[in-house]
């Protein structure tokens, strides 16, 4: 699956000062703090889709937000991670909002 490197800088600058590693995998380009996934990114049908980690305690609340759907790559739900639309980080602050998100998930993580 492809993935836009231009919102791949936009994840950059929005984690920009933090110890960041990227990885591909799933399909996309995935960024580990701390060892952990902390967002990624890819594409579904040409679509551009953020991926954030959220956690167990924090999912129902981030899918009632607007844009979030549940992360499914299997036809199974993944718990603790949701896909946002292109449309619900069109702007850099909404997609800094979401990786925040993700990195106080990662942050509260014990390091690997």
């Amino acid at each position: 699956m492809p993935y836009s490197e231009t919102l791949a800088l936009r994840i950059r600058l929005s984690l920009a000062g933090h110890a960041v590693t990227e990885k591909r995998m799933m399909g996309g380009l995935c960024f580990m703090v701390q060892g952990h996934m902390c967002v990624g990114l890819d594409q579904k049908d040409g679509a551009d889709r953020l991926m954030v980690r959220v956690g167990p305690a924090a999912h129902e609340a981030a899918l009632r937000l607007k844009h979030a759907t549940p992360m499914d790559f299997t036809g199974r739900p993944m718990k603790g991670f949701v896909f946002v639309a292109a449309s619900g980080i069109s702007s850099q602050r909404a997609l800094t909002a979401w990786v925040k998100r993700g990195l106080a998930l990662v942050q509260s993580l014990p390091p690997k």
